[in-house]
């Protein structure tokens, strides 16, 4: 393998350890930690806005250099619309695994320095369904919501970053993308859309988290397809070329 993919790969596993560290760690200390007396929708709102904000931040610090996927729904997304080569993409789904486990990890150590952190009563940020759910939705209902709901967000990402989109706005939308969809998912599921974000807190916790993160692997990379089919279905193709990043390129000195 060539030294350039072997940046890009470095890129994602650093990538995604920290959309885990910052992101999930802002969800953790909501929810679970509650700081500063956050009300239910306060603690919604800054979750969905630490989501958004280190994605898009990550998209332009990283993008030239992998294209910040940092999210194995938004890889086979590109895969399955011939955009990226599959075993690259693979290679890139491994980073992301990794990377988050990692950040997972990194994260519970973060935690575990204050005598008020409990694992098993703050919890690290897991999504669920059932009594694991704000809403206690469903196992079927947890299923078709991330479905939809990274059906739309990696629709998004397709869209910004096509080649007829506009140049250098593909950041903004992207993290605008995460933020919405973590508004209406946070109360239902608490918002996966990203196996890797998943898998890492799961790992951590085990129990009840362990037990159903095979949904959020699962339900998102079915999204991931079903927004492939609708780019083909309604982009213009032959703007499309194989690339492998989903950021603004840097601009021009």
């Amino acid at each position: 393998m060539e030294m350039l993919n072997w940046k890009k790969l470095v890129a994602e596993f650093f990538g995604t350890l920290i959309l885990v560290v910052v992101a999930v760690g802002v969800a953790t200390e909501s929810f679970g930690f509650k700081l500063f007396g956050l009300s239910f929708s306060a603690g919604v709102v800054t979750t969905a806005l630490a989501f958004g904000l280190v994605l898009g931040a990550l998209a332009y610090a990283i993008g030239p250099i992998s294209g910040c996927h940092v999210n194995p729904a938004v890889t086979l997304g590109f895969i399955a619309t011939a955009r990226m080569k599959l075993g690259e993409g693979i290679a890139y789904i491994v980073a992301q695994l990794l990377g988050a486990i990692a950040g997972a990890y990194l994260l519970y150590a973060m935690m575990n320095t204050s005598p008020k952190y409990s694992k098993s009563k703050v919890g690290l940020g897991a999504d669920g369904w059932g009594a694991a759910s704000h809403l206690h939705i469903s196992e079927g209902g947890a299923f078709l919501i991330e479905v939809v709901l990274t059906a739309v967000f990696v629709m998004v990402v397709l869209f910004a970053t096509h080649k007829a989109a506009i140049q250098g706005a593909a950041g903004v939308a992207i993290g605008f993308g995460l933020v919405v969809v973590h508004l209406i998912g946070i109360p239902l599921t608490g918002t996966s859309v990203n196996p890797a974000r998943s898998l890492g807190p799961a790992l951590v916790l085990g129990g009840t988290a362990l037990s159903q993160v095979w949904l959020f692997l699962v339900a998102p990379l079915v999204g991931a397809l079903v927004a492939a089919i609708i780019h083909w279905l309604i982009a213009d193709n032959s703007k499309d070329v194989t690339v492998d990043t989903p950021a603004p390129a840097p601009a021009a000195s």
